[in-house]
């Protein structure tokens, strides 16, 4: 198994900021003119940029997405994000996802100025921008999918006139950052060897991940093209998805042949060089619950390869929905047994939880250390259905659809109407890709995340909380303070929200 490049690099220390804002310290940022003198130093500062990344993919912000949609929610009332007790003073997963994705990009924005002016060959150093070009595009990939319209900026921050200018921006059209976004990618993507992420020595973010973020922001925008023209390309690279078996889907299974990004976790025995600096893996909230203390005994039911050190917190429950309606049990789908854990060891659950794809063995507390499963090929052909779809091309569409429902062992999907297999794609990405970080993306950009929770939610404490405007995630209050009011939530106002 490969295993990711440290990211704990040489400039970490002098990459902190001392504010969560947007206005910035450029002092706390590594120099572009005193670094980047060698491609090690270029591969340190680049490394540094993907340090804002398990700050980011923790167990609120999983909650926030995974957590709060048609298939699964939670009742633990200590989870403000769960119940929707959300709002610009009180912004839950928010304070933590605004902060690390402005970090990571003054990161970026800092690493692209200093690979630029370095005097390193330009044949050495340009695929280290590029890299650091799609690991920046995420970060505003995540900032506009979870909180919608955002200040945008590509700047180097080096003068007291740059600070004051960023600290007073306001919200910017998402669509249109998007837009910038993909047409620089479409630039700089082509440059890089066309290989898998798992080619790749290190697994980072190569022409995979870019044509991936191409494909991923203009679904967003509905703009099928480019979804189409991102995603043929990663048809070239990938092949046919019927070479990767469905199992490396596990998170447990790090950087598979399948694999376009994750969220790189590295572990020891007990946890004492557990690399991410935050104690709030996933992996306490997708367990059989409850526990019984000191042993592996889930529900009832032993389960030696969790081990017995881990903590259990109310955990993630797959919805009725799911279960009857999406992922039913007894058909041929072989996704079922790692989607769901009906059972284990042929010793039957109160009733059924999370799967083993979410399993961390010998787990030591809530240390998780697997790798969390962001994107891979089969989304990928996934939107190339429902682009197709869109476009009214419904036998390529069928195609496609086709391509993932054979890998599961299930039927060929055959056309009825366009409202029918719109509605089928839907559920096969809810099949293939349950619990990877992206249903509520998904679900608003639909346009039906709304009516789905009101639907099919059974969490009573969240029904009477949720409102329209939870669809996207307020800027937290104490930024729009600092931004002297240029930042607001004006969707959370309707709902005196922001009082």
């Amino acid at each position: 198994m490969k295993k990711f490049i440290t990211i704990l690099s040489i400039i970490a220390g002098a990459l902190v900021i001392a504010s969560c804002s947007l206005q910035e310290d450029s002092s706390a940022i590594v120099s572009p003119y005193k670094f980047f003198n060698t491609p090690k130093q270029i591969r340190a500062s680049v490394n540094g940029c993907y340090d804002p990344l398990n700050r980011i993919h923790d167990l609120r912000y999983f909650i926030a997405i995974e957590g709060t949609t048609d298939l699964a929610t939670t009742n633990n009332s200590a989870q403000k994000d769960a119940r929707f007790d959300i709002n610009p003073a009180s912004p839950g997963a928010a304070a933590n996802v605004w902060q690390y994705c402005w970090y990571g990009i003054r990161y970026c924005l800092s690493t692209i100025a200093g690979i630029q002016r370095s005097t390193v060959d330009e044949e050495k150093k340009a695929p280290f921008e590029v890299e650091t070009r799609i690991l920046l595009s995420y970060y505003y990939y995540v900032l506009t999918s979870f909180f919608g319209d955002v200040p945008f900026y590509e700047d180097y921050v080096e003068t007291d006139e740059d600070i004051i200018r960023i600290s007073k921006m306001g919200r910017m059209s998402a669509v249109e950052t998007r837009n910038t976004l993909i047409e620089e990618l479409k630039t700089y993507v082509p440059s890089l060897p066309q290989v898998r992420t798992y080619d790749q020595e290190t697994n980072t973010c190569g022409a995979a991940m870019g044509w991936m973020m191409i494909a991923k922001m203009a679904a967003w925008n509905k703009d099928w093209d480019n979804v189409i023209y991102a995603c043929e390309h990663l048809e070239d690279i990938y092949g046919d998805l019927s070479q990767y078996p469905y199992s490396d889907v596990m998170f447990r299974n790090k950087n598979t042949p399948e694999s376009i990004f994750e969220i790189n976790h590295e572990y020891e025995d007990g946890g004492i060089d557990y690399t991410p600096p935050s104690s709030l893996g996933i992996s306490a909230v997708v367990l059989p619950y409850p526990k019984t203390s000191g042993t592996t005994i889930f529900d009832g039911v032993t389960i030696a390869e969790i081990g017995e050190n881990a903590t259990c917190y109310t955990p993630l429950r797959p919805s009725t929905y799911f279960r009857t309606t999406i992922m039913p049990s007894g058909t041929s789908d072989i996704r079922y047994d790692y989607n769901l854990a009906a059972s284990y060891d042929g010793v039957k659950f109160s009733r059924p939880w999370m799967g083993p794809k979410f399993w961390c063995p010998n787990v030591y507390r809530n240390y998780d250390h697997n790798n969390y499963k962001i994107f891979r090929y089969a989304d990928a052909v996934l939107l190339l259905s429902e682009a197709w779809c869109e476009k009214h091309d419904y036998t390529k569409s069928i195609h496609y659809l086709n391509m993932v429902r054979q890998r599961a062992q299930i039927d060929d999907y055959v056309f009825q109407t366009e409202v029918k297999l719109r509605g089928e794609i839907r559920d096969e990405r809810g099949r293939e890709l349950f619990g990877e970080w992206g249903r509520k993306y998904d679900l608003v950009r639909w346009g039906i995340w709304y009516d789905q929770i009101m639907a099919y939610l059974t969490y009573d404490t969240a029904l009477s909380y949720v409102r329209p405007c939870h669809e996207y995630y307020p800027i937290p209050d104490v930024q729009c303070q600092r931004s002297g009011r240029a930042l607001t939530n004006p969707e959370y106002d309707k709902y005196n929200l922001s009082e």
